[in-house]
């Protein structure tokens, strides 16, 4: 009966295929309804823009200037009549919609060109400029027994920390993160690269095309690996913290142009000129909390593992990051880590202050000498007590047989005073 449907049902929802599968089926079921949507499909068709009518939910189409994340958003990129250099079918993306779509690279010198994703119907979704790209990251999934990699796209305004300008404040930009899954067994093609570098060579290529200085970040051991080995792939390296942001678990991502906070809604990246100041709080013997300030903001991220305490120290050290570590109240003290020596030149990490009369000592170095001090302590207060001795020294052996109950409340005395430092030591040693 698609005969009998209104000529302005399919002028409608040219756009939707599905919606206007359903409006047919619900038509022919009941034909009564005819009348109705043709009313529905005459109203959507007079209005100014049909991307005004569509619901909040929705997520926005390319033609919404604040969608494309870019000042030209008019440029031929944004329109499927502009052949892509580089097109990626069945692409799984999460961000800022989680489902496949045909991912595009269109590299054009004139107008920059741009990525962009094609829905199952050929509409473009979404998309961003490479002039309007502020950061590209190319990092591996942990946890996952195939290899996979994440591809996140920061537009500029987009980092999740900074605030949005006001122009773009109903609708900020967002990022576009997929997932590339590299072939195995029968499906890798010989003689090609099966891992994620040549998607990546394709984005440099179009960043440079762009005129942008941009390059697409990979995680290296130079700035960060975890100590952590990986269980499922034994001899490789992570490159990944968990941690909690609230009630969501994440990853940490320390590269070299910043801190990544991935892969769940909503990303956040610190880059170096954000970052005022970091700070470890609720030091424990397994996990420790890492607070990075901004301007505007404190954001704590909760039960990262302790083995990767040294080396996010050294993170910081080497870029020459504030450490506020252990901090009472997370106070306002700022310290210089890498300050210039009085006597003779600094090297690159402040070599040359290290060789110093060591005041530049740093929050960490001063939390581990506390908590050592506290465990000498401890230990000191336990030698100075002979368990053994319990209700058998000189003295309460004497009393114990003369006074009976005063000599075993002493020695009880004694036993709880112990069990109390024991106690004592066991938490001094978890925060270490």
């Amino acid at each position: 009966m698609a005969g009998a449907h209104p000529s302005e049902i399919d002028a409608a929802f040219v756009d939707n295929h599905d919606l206007r599968k359903r409006v047919h089926a619900a038509i022919d079921q009941n034909p009564t309804q005819s009348s109705l949507f043709h009313d529905i499909s005459s109203y959507i068709l007079h209005q100014p823009s049909a991307a005004a009518s569509e619901p909040a939910s929705k997520k926005r189409k390319l033609g919404d200037s604040n969608s494309a994340q870019s000042s030209t958003t008019g440029g031929s990129w944004a329109s499927t009549a502009t052949k892509a250099w580089r097109s990626y079918p069945g692409t799984s993306v999460s961000l800022p919609q989680r489902r496949k779509f045909t991912l595009e690279f269109v590299a054009d010198r004139k107008d920059g060109g741009g990525v962009r994703a094609v829905g199952a119907d050929g509409s473009v979704e979404f998309g961003i400029a490479w002039r309007d790209v502020d950061q590209v990251f190319c990092l591996p999934v942990p946890e996952k027994a195939k290899r996979q990699h994440n591809f996140v796209v920061l537009p500029l305004h987009g980092d999740g920390v900074n605030p949005v300008p006001e122009q773009l404040a109903g609708h900020p930009p967002e990022p576009i993160l997929w997932t590339f899954e590299e072939p195995a067994g029968k499906n890798i093609v010989e003689g090609e690269d099966p891992g994620p570098t040549p998607i990546a060579e394709a984005i440099q290529h179009c960043l440079t095309q762009a005129g942008t200085r941009k390059t697409v970040i990979f995680p290296t051991a130079d700035d960060f690996a975890s100590a952590i080995p990986q269980s499922h792939r034994k001899g490789e390296k992570a490159y990944h913290v968990k941690a909690h942001r609230g009630s969501k678990e994440g990853y940490l991502f320390f590269t070299s142009t910043g801190i990544l906070w991935a892969f769940k809604k909503p990303l956040a990246f610190f880059s170096f000129t954000t970052i005022t100041a970091i700070s470890y709080t609720a030091v424990l013997r397994n996990t420790f909390n890492l607070v990075i300030s901004t301007p505007t903001q404190d954001v704590e991220f909760g039960m990262l593992d302790q083995a990767d305490f040294a080396g996010i120290n050294a993170y910081i050290q080497t870029h020459g990051l504030q450490d506020a570590s252990m901090a009472a109240a997370r106070r306002a003290k700022k310290l210089n880590v890498n300050p210039p020596a009085e006597n003779g030149d600094a090297g690159p990490n402040g070599a040359g202050a290290a060789a110093g009369d060591g005041e530049a000592e740093s929050e960490l170095q001063k939390a581990e000498k506390m908590l050592q001090d506290a465990e000498d302590e401890e230990d000191e207060e336990e030698e100075d007590y002979d368990p053994g001795s319990e209700g058998e020294s000189e003295g309460s052996g004497s009393e114990s047989e003369d006074g009976g109950e005063g000599g075993q409340g002493e020695g009880e005395g004694e036993g709880e005073e112990y069990e109390e430092g024991d106690d004592e030591g066991e938490e001094m040693e978890g925060q270490e």
